[in-house]
C-alpha cells in the first residue's frame, strides 16, 4: 500500500492516503455527483482538475484501496470506478470539512447546501446515505422504501442553483440601463 511512512499516527497516515489538493474531491464527486466514469469526473470537476492529476488520482484512489476499477459492461473502452467500504466510511469526515468550512470560509450558498443538510441531518442521515453509496457501489441492496439521501441533497442543490438564478435574473432587470450602457 504505501512505501514509507513519517510516522505511525493515524492523522498522519490518513493525511498520506488522501491528503493531497485532489483525492477527497474526486471522492466527493464520486459520493455527491455519483460520477462513475472518467470524463464524467474531469468535466465536472467544478474545480477544473486536469485530466493527468485526474488520471494520477484515480490511479493512486485504486492503490491505496479507496476506489476499484471495473470494466464498463458494455462498451469496451470505459471503465466503471466504483467506491469501496473504505471510501464510504469517509462521509462523516466530508461532513465535519464542510462544517468546518461553512463556518470558517466564503462558501457559495448552492455549494454550501448539502454540507448544511448532512450536519443537520447527523449520524442517522449519514448511516442512510452510506447505505445508498453501499448499494449504488458495491452492490449491496437497502432495504425496500429506503429514503434516498442522494436525492434528497440534489433536489436541496438543484433549488439554491434556481434560487441564485432568480436573484441574478432580478438584479440585472432592476439594473439602471446607464450601468448596462456603460459596459457595452
Amino acid at each position: 500500500m504505501m512505501e514509507s511512512q513519517r510516522s505511525g499516527c493515524p492523522i498522519n497516515l490518513s493525511l498520506e492516503v488522501i491528503g493531497d489538493k485532489w483525492s477527497l474531491l474526486v471522492i466527493r464527486d464520486m459520493m455527491f455527483g455519483n460520477r462513475r466514469h472518467f470524463r464524467e469526473l474531469l468535466l465536472g470537476s467544478e474545480e477544473g482538475i486536469a485530466s493527468n492529476i485526474l488520471a494520477d488520482r484515480l490511479q493512486r484512489l485504486v492503490d491505496q484501496g479507496l476506489i476499484s476499477r471495473a470494466p464498463h459492461p458494455t462498451h469496451k473502452q470505459k471503465v466503471v470506478y466504483s467506491l469501496t467500504e473504505p471510501a464510504i466510511q469517509l462521509v462523516p469526515v466530508l461532513v465535519a470539512l464542510g462544517s468546518w468550512g461553512r463556518r470558517h470560509l466564503p462558501v457559495s450558498r448552492e455549494l454550501a447546501i448539502r454540507a448544511e443538510l448532512l450536519e443537520r441531518g447527523g449520524p442517522e442521515m449519514w448511516d442512510a446515505f452510506m447505505d445508498e453509496l453501499r448499494e449504488q457501489h458495491l452492490g449491496i441492496r437497502r432495504r425496500d422504501g429506503a429514503r434516498s439521501v442522494l436525492a434528497e441533497l440534489r433536489e436541496a442543490y438543484l433549488a439554491e442553483v434556481a434560487a441564485a438564478a432568480a436573484v441574478a435574473a432580478e438584479s440585472a432587470a432592476v439594473e439602471p440601463a446607464s450601468e448596462r450602457a456603460a459596459r457595452r
